[in-house]
């Protein structure tokens, strides 16, 4: 594997672009993104890296990375004498069924609020072990966890955007409370604004509830808001239950064929 990711990082791609997937409410489909995202981004010629910095490795487990069997982890990014090329040869991995790089997680992330309390700039270290790959890669996808901490806030600098999915839920809003306060403390320290884009999701338009938050998130956030919806798709659920990304089980279902848009959405905004 050290031999084939050598081989992969002495090829170039431009800069990437960094998307932190956060949301601080659980089961909005931040993993489900980060992947299928990943996954479509590939399908339209872009070289992709896939970080699971969440300590629960929800992304690592449905790529059957057993947090348990890894000896190097996304957690190896974080020690305070990392050699970030060194680290990065190690951890980034590969699956056949897949089409981007993936780094897993470990749940020694969780250690780091405590690690972390004395240490100087900790925010910024994801922001510099970046650094060494973005020439590498066209996206950089990191899944982020569903609480604030030194995790949330690396990804967040270290991104060039934060895409914040929201279910089409009332209770979902309140998540995105907890997430914007935390971008506007950061705001005030960082030395430009943090940007975001909403992408609704889990939407059932049958649904009057579903229909009414939708538009209330598009009259609150506006243009912040993706023109795709990822509508509710079974098919989801059966390609995590097999560990496979939803275009394995079936490319032409509704949820694919929405985050196919979605990608060539945001490679259009970007190239805009």
């Amino acid at each position: 594997m050290e031999n084939t990711n050598k081989k992969q990082l002495n090829n170039t791609a431009g800069r990437a672009k960094v998307f932190a997937i956060a949301n601080q409410k659980g089961g909005v489909g931040k993993t489900t993104t980060a992947l299928t995202l990943g996954e479509a981004l590939t399908r339209l010629s872009k070289r992709v890296l896939v970080i699971d910095l969440d300590p629960h490795a929800n992304a690592s487990v449905h790529l059957s990375f057993y947090p348990e069997n890894l000896t190097v982890t996304a957690h190896d990014l974080f020690f305070e004498d990392a050699d970030f090329k060194t680290v990065w040869l190690k951890i980034v991995q590969k699956r056949e069924t897949v089409g981007f790089d993936f780094v897993p997680a470990s749940i020694r992330l969780s250690e780091l609020e405590v690690d972390f309390k004395d240490r100087k700039n900790k925010g910024m270290v994801l922001s510099k072990a970046l650094e060494e790959m973005k020439g590498h890669y066209d996206y950089i996808l990191i899944d982020c966890p569903p609480h604030v901490g030194v995790l949330l806030v690396n990804a967040i600098v270290a991104s060039d955007k934060v895409l914040i999915p929201i279910q089409t839920d009332f209770l979902a809003l309140y998540g995105i409370r907890l997430l914007f306060d935390t971008i506007k403390i950061l705001n005030k320290v960082l030395p430009r604004p943090v940007r975001f884009m909403a992408l609704p999701t889990m939407y059932d338009g049958r649904a009057g509830a579903c229909r009414r938050i939708l538009n209330l998130i598009r009259r609150k956030l506006g243009e912040k808001v993706f023109s795709t919806v990822i509508h509710m798709d079974t098919k989801f659920r059966e390609a995590c239950a097999s560990g496979r990304i939803i275009f394995d089980v079936d490319p032409n279902t509704r949820g694919a064929l929405e985050y196919m848009q979605l990608a060539r959405e945001i490679i259009r905004n970007e190239n805009a």
